[in-house]
């Protein structure tokens, strides 16, 4: 017998075009006073500024805070809980790929708290810390297809001092309105779109094989893995497919809802060094996967037996979904090994203490040690 809460709450607009209901969603959330944050590079585009103009115009007030970076750290939390204040809002949108989405999660989680940050690390039941009535609404806007963070109710946030990444979580931070809005994606280069369809990729598949009991997340990674199966070879081949790039944003709600089973040894190593050494967390969740599948290989006979048929493969088992998962990821354009992103192994010790510390190891198929997880960042590292 089990005891398991599970959590799919969140009202997800799907459609071209539907980016221009972002008042009303924002109405429909209670806020009335937003502020979008988002990253660097979106700050600036015209379609922050059109969501701007929309939200003043049917609002009469909206604030932008546009500093996160690529891997959103404590720094950047701060300084938009600063703009949140002193621009006296009541609510928070976040609009951009994965990093702006948890830095605004973050953002709306500290609205109303008296502790720190870190106060409220995904450790133990640390969320009960929170106030949960000063958690400010969030509505959702990806413009990536990749981590699903619209649909989740974690943030993972770098704190440089310990040079970590640390998950926070609250079932409040998940955001009451997600916009999945294809068009919005469009311009999105190749390399980013098979980096992020990864990431929704890798989400799917360690939730896949998670040893969590949690059977609606399970039929939906498979549901995932089925649509990016499709989808992401005609995407990175075609940026300009609406029909691919909305699957996508779909399949990515799908990994994010699928995670809540727990996630794995990917993202232990991948998150130990996005904090380390600032890379793309999709781009190394992509080159570590068939690494960390092959290590967790004795434990997952029954699971890649059942993906193999799911998916239609014409090899069955763990080589059939290997050979698959290798072709994808080589006709996507990634790399084969980490030494391409100029990562060495100067490290590798400091990874594998890392990654047995971060809280994904626990739901990984096998309870690696921190000296299994040096080795296969190793393997990583030297593509074999």
């Amino acid at each position: 017998m089990h005891t398991s809460n599970w959590h799919y709450p969140t009202s997800i607009r799907v459609g071209a075009g539907r980016v221009r209901e972002l008042p009303d969603a924002c109405r429909a959330s209670g806020i009335r006073r937003p502020l979008l944050i988002t990253d660097r590079d979106l700050g600036g585009l015209p379609m922050i500024q059109q969501a701007l103009d929309d939200c003043r115009r049917e609002l009469g007030q909206c604030g932008l805070f546009d500093q996160v970076k690529g891997n959103p750290t404590g720094g950047n939390v701060a300084a938009g809980l600063q703009a949140y204040r002193e621009g006296g809002h009541d609510g928070v949108i976040a609009f951009g790929g994965g990093s702006a989405l948890d830095a605004a999660k973050a953002v709306a989680l500290m609205t109303g708290q008296n502790r720190p940050l870190w106060d409220f690390e995904d450790i133990g039941d640390n969320h009960l810390r929170a106030d949960p009535d000063g958690i400010a609404p969030l509505v959702a806007v990806p413009t990536t297809a990749g981590t699903g963070s619209e649909v989740g109710r974690a943030a993972v946030i770098t704190d440089e001092q310990a040079r970590v990444k640390r998950t926070l979580l609250h079932i409040r931070m998940m955001p009451r309105v997600a916009i999945l809005d294809a068009r919005l994606t469009l311009g999105l280069p190749a390399q980013l779109t098979a980096a992020t369809g990864m990431d929704a990729l890798t989400h799917c598949m360690e939730a896949w094989c998670s040893p969590a009991w949690h059977p609606m997340a399970e039929a939906v990674s498979v549901k995932g893995l089925q649509m990016i199966q499709e989808h992401l070879p005609r995407v990175v081949r075609d940026g300009q497919d609406l029909e691919a790039r909305e699957q996508m944003l779909v399949a990515s709600s799908l990994g994010a809802a699928a995670f809540q089973r727990g996630l794995g040894g990917v993202h232990a190593i991948a998150q130990s060094l996005g904090a380390l050494y600032d890379h793309h967390h999709g781009l190394l969740n992509a080159i570590l996967l068939p690494y960390v599948l092959l290590a967790n290989q004795p434990a997952l006979q029954r699971q890649m037996d059942d993906l193999a048929h799911y998916l239609r493969l014409p090899k069955s088992g763990f080589s059939g979904v290997m050979d698959w998962l290798l072709a994808l990821r080589e006709g996507s354009g990634i790399p084969h090994s980490l030494a391409a992103l100029g990562i060495d192994e100067r490290d590798a010790e400091l990874v594998g203490r890392m990654a047995y510390a971060d809280g994904c190891s626990h739901t990984n198929p096998i309870r690696h040690d921190a000296e299994a997880y040096t080795r296969i960042f190793c393997h990583a590292l030297r593509g074999m």
